[in-house]
């Protein structure tokens, strides 16, 4: 029977080759997920590799809250440690060097008069010690002086400057101006991080002035271990009564980085395994779908086969050696594909900075996965279609009709109907219990929808396609009804040609309410709560604390208020890991409410702020059964700090667990710890807004990432930002959309090829070709309408459940956008018309006379 299949996939090969690009294009996804996330793996474990080169590290024994932390860290974060203790860490035998890791953040200006800012990769500087033998100075010298620094070789590049340059850089809130005076190489690709380099008197002024700094690195003499390294280390700083600090190897500490970076890259992995899942699911539906129509076509062939003594499982097994062999075939075209998409994507965020490392991988895992994913989604696409042949008795499918039964739809309408029906409670459920079931809910609503309305559609494809089709039978006479009969007669081929298209469809309506009512809620929620006249904001995410000054200074300005956020950890008291107790805190000035911003208490009072008491999210609160007068907790660098609960909110403006006033944030985040977020900006009374806005612009200018809205352009902005996400969303959509017109092409095609003889006879009584080729183009435009109104409406009805699910995360309102869900309409009309090309041409060109007598 192999030999049999072989020949079936050579005699009908235009069909298999459709299905070989729907599963080539699934396991393009597949593959190039895991090539993707293998090479930026490898991208930064070469910077783990490169940038910490120590033999071993002194660092804090105790966790710390892991947000904004001065200092390089790398895997657990950990306390601060005392500088000084590098003094005493190198008079320890076998110590060559110990030295002090201090970093922070900095803001280059490159040769433009420009932020170099490279998409959301930090920019910072560190001290760059003249004894270092680990970083390579390419040309010139390390930086001597506060007037001096040096930049690693990918920041120089794409900053456009070079070795003798001139340029400003803004540190600890004031603008210098500083020469370019060396390139220094770390041997590996940074993702786009822009790196500078200072001198240790100027970087430990910036970032370390309270003597504490992240680790200190320490490297051994030639011929010492790190085992020995450790102890030896380990032993001095027990004597010199060194506590709340640890030493561990260089190995130990590079390995807990690279496994903290995996598992941050497991969550990226995930994102694109979901879109390579539903582009195999809708690949899946051409895959059927054409085996099904093949084997309608080949029925006479396979009761041949079973007369002259093949078995039932024999016909089976044949048509699933064609799956396989399609799936096979299809998974390696898609390894190669999938190799390429990966180039193209390194390619791409190469162009915004982040250049990613070596060659494109490609490891026995991600070749056994794509081969497996691919073969098996083809033989269970094509499970039911040989079922089918393999029952069919012989001397049935023997029959002109080519064994073809038209089996009742009232079975799968009924399993359709409870589906659908149960997806349908699944959602209401999920809008009247949004907490805590809320999304699990909501995922298995829509899920159970989109599986009813998949498993109804012949039957909803009956009935609807009538009414779809009724302007193209007026317009299109007689073409329009002949169309519309084509589709008909067969509506589960007509519902499972479409199902591919209606996936996409349903996931693209779905995006699109949810980005428009992510655009209708931030606007909301700004009009609401922010009611300053200005906010200043940094592209670089932290706004110099020089430019707070400088703005109070202006005759047109009347109050400027800082919020600013930074971490805090709660004690062990409040339950779970140091990562679970690990949070953000925002600190805004008690005059600022009612001033600039605006928002309610549910429970409490916001009058609690003026005596140093917190404001805490109504989220938060139930997760920790927090009420109000309660204390929460915090270790500190200096113990333990309480502060107590005033009021408990329900707020989408601060996006932050924990609100607090400026006194109280001091006491339980460290300075070198605290990120100026934003200004809010109140104009004097006497002042017009164009001249407020003029000051305020010039007095921001020399900070250069400093950008000046008002209330319509930062809720532009926040909604920008959500569109640059959805934007991503809609790319990955795509390919679903693209794999779905490919099964509406190939089921035309097959559909050309099952009615050569009714082309032929319909040819020989006067039908044109041209009008030929417009019954084919009609029937693909109604498919692709039908196809995209349903799946339309799917995605919108689950989308509109959102909003009461997710109102914590600030998705309020409910918006769809009627005029790009109609758009939709007109891009199916053209998916059908472009579908239709190569059939319609096919069909038109056949041979009247051989056509007739085709069999």
């Amino acid at each position: 029977m192999t030999r049999v299949a072989l020949r079936g996939i050579r005699a009908h090969l235009v069909r298999f080759l459709l299905s070989l690009l729907a599963v080539t294009l699934g396991v393009a996804f597949v593959a190039g997920t895991f090539s993707l996330r293998t090479m930026m793996g490898s991208t930064f474990s070469g910077i783990v590799a490169s940038s910490m080169q120590g033999d071993a590290y002194v660092r804090g024994s105790e966790p710390a809250a892991s947000a904004a932390q001065t200092g390089s860290t790398a895997g657990d974060v950990r306390g601060l440690v005392p500088a000084s203790l590098a003094q005493t860490i190198e008079r320890v035998d076998g110590v060559r060097l110990a030295l002090p890791a201090v970093s922070g953040p900095i803001v280059l200006v490159g040769a433009d008069g420009t932020a170099v800012v490279s998409t959301q990769a930090p920019s910072f500087g560190m001290a760059l010690y003249p004894e270092d033998d680990t970083a390579d100075i390419v040309t010139g010298h390390a930086p001597i002086g506060a007037g001096e620094i040096a930049l690693e070789s990918a920041t120089l590049e794409s900053s456009g400057l070079a070795v003798g340059d001139d340029t400003t850089v803004v540190l600890s809130g004031a603008v210098h101006t500083v020469t370019v005076v060396g390139e220094v190489s770390v041997g590996a690709p940074m993702a786009g991080a822009t790196i500078v380099y200072l001198d240790v008197a100027t970087s430990t002024a910036a970032y370390a002035a309270d003597g504490m700094v992240a680790s200190i690195d320490v490297f051994a003499d030639d011929g010492v271990d790190e085992e020995s390294l450790v102890s030896s280390v380990d032993a001095a700083l027990k004597t010199a009564a060194a506590t709340d600090v640890e030493t561990v190897s260089g190995t130990d500490l590079r390995a807990e980085a690279t496994a903290d970076i995996n598992e941050s890259l497991g969550f990226v992995q995930t994102f694109m395994l979901v879109f390579a899942g539903i582009s195999l699911f809708v690949g899946a539906f051409i895959i059927s779908n054409t085996f099904a129509m093949s084997v309608q076509q080949r029925m006479r062939e396979f009761a041949l086969l079973r007369a002259i003594g093949a078995s039932p499982g024999q016909v089976f097994g044949s048509i699933l050696i064609q799956a396989a062999l399609v799936g096979l075939a299809g998974s390696t075209l898609g390894i190669a594909a999938g190799l390429g998409l990966v180039s193209l994507v390194r390619i791409a965020v190469g162009q915004i900075g982040m250049n990613l490392s070596g060659s494109i991988p490609l490891d026995a895992g991600t070749v056994v996965a794509s081969l497996l994913v691919g073969t098996l989604v083809s033989i269970a696409a094509a499970a039911l279609p040989a079922r089918r042949a393999a029952l069919t008795p012989p001397v049935e499918a023997m029959r002109d009709a080519g064994g073809a039964r038209s089996k009742s739809l009232r079975s799968r309408g009924i399993v359709g109907a409870v589906v659908t029906v149960a997806g349908i409670a699944g959602l209401v459920l999920a809008w009247s219990r949004p907490d805590p079931d809320g999304p699990v809910l909501l995922g298995l609503g829509a899920t159970g929808l989109v599986l009813g309305v998949l498993v109804l559609s012949p039957v909803i494809a009956r009935y609807s396609l009538s009414a779809l089709a009724a302007v193209f039978v007026v317009a299109f006479r007689p073409l329009g009804r002949l169309a519309r009969g084509n589709i008909i007669r067969n509506p589960r081929r007509t519902a499972n040609t479409a199902g591919a298209l209606m996936i996409g469809m349903a996931l693209v309506g779905a995006a699109s309410v949810l980005a428009a009512s992510a655009t209708v809620s931030t606007r909301a929620i700004v009009d609401d709560g922010w009611i300053a006249d200005y906010s200043v904001q940094s592209a670089a995410e932290a706004v110099p604390v020089g430019a707070v000054a400088d703005l109070r200074d202006l005759d047109t300005v009347k109050s400027v208020d800082v919020l600013r956020y930074g971490p805090a950890l709660l004690t062990q008291d409040a339950g779970g890991s140091a990562a679970d107790r690990s949070l953000i805190v925002v600190a805004i000035p008690p005059e600022s409410l009612g001033h600039t911003l605006d928002f309610d208490a549910v429970d409490g009072t916001l009058d609690s702020f003026a005596r140093g008491e917190v404001a805490v999210q109504q989220g938060i609160a139930k997760d920790h059964d927090w009420q109000v007068g309660d204390d929460v907790t915090f270790t500190t660098t200096v113990g333990e700090t309480s502060v107590q609960i005033g009021a408990i909110v329900d707020t989408a403006l601060i996006g932050a667990p924990i609100i607090m006033p400026d006194e109280s944030f001091n006491r339980i985040v460290p300075e070198s710890q605290t990120v100026i977020d934003s200004l809010l900006i109140t104009a004097a009374a006497s002042s017009a807004p164009a001249e407020v806005r003029a000051d305020v612009t010039a007095a921001v200018a020399p900070y250069v990432v400093l950008s000046v809205l008002d209330k319509d352009e930062f809720a532009s902005q926040l909604a920008g930002q959500v569109d640059q996400i959805l934007g991503i969303l809609y790319a990955m959509l795509a390919l679903s959309i693209i794999i779905a017109i490919l099964g509406i092409v190939n089921t035309l095609a097959l559909s050309v090829i099952e009615r050569t003889r009714e082309i032929g006879l319909m040819r020989a009584v006067g039908l044109g070709r041209l009008q030929l080729a417009g019954i084919i183009t009609i029937e693909s435009v109604l498919t692709a309408l039908f196809g995209t109104v349903i799946g339309v409406a799917v995605g919108v009805g689950i989308a509109a459940v959102m909003p009461a699910v997710f109102t914590e995360v600030g998705l309020t309102e409910l918006a769809v956008p009627w005029g790009q869900l109609g758009s939709m309409l007109g891009v199916a009309a053209l998916v059908g018309v472009l579908a239709a090309l190569w059939p319609a041409v096919h069909a038109s060109r056949l041979p009247v006379l051989d056509a007739v007598v085709s069999d």
